[in-house]
């Protein structure tokens, strides 16, 4: 994740749980309907924030995209391409010579 995004995600989610406790801490004692409303708009946030949070950015290749290149060649990852021979059983000797 985009720190950016990570960034936003958390300031909206951390608004989210202060309209809540402001609401039901300090603003009832003068109006419950402000309170309510304030419940509200808290409780829309949090879809918010996740569609915030997963958005794509303009360069990031998403899960469910072709690769452009060859698709022997690995994801760029050394790890994971290791990880991916393995499973496959690429790079193993055959043994039953």
């Amino acid at each position: 994740m985009d720190a950016r995004r990570r960034h936003r995600y958390f300031a909206m989610m951390s608004t989210c749980v202060v309209l809540f406790v402001m609401a039901w801490s300090v603003v009832r004692l003068w109006s419950v309907q402000a309170a309510i409303g304030m419940c509200l708009v808290a409780a829309v946030i949090p879809p918010i924030a996740a569609i915030v949070g997963n958005r794509r950015g303009p360069n990031e290749r998403w899960f469910d995209e072709p690769q452009e290149k060859d698709p022997d060649a690995g994801t760029g990852d050394p790890e994971s391409d290791a990880w991916w021979d393995e499973l496959e059983g690429k790079g193993r000797k055959d043994r039953r010579r």
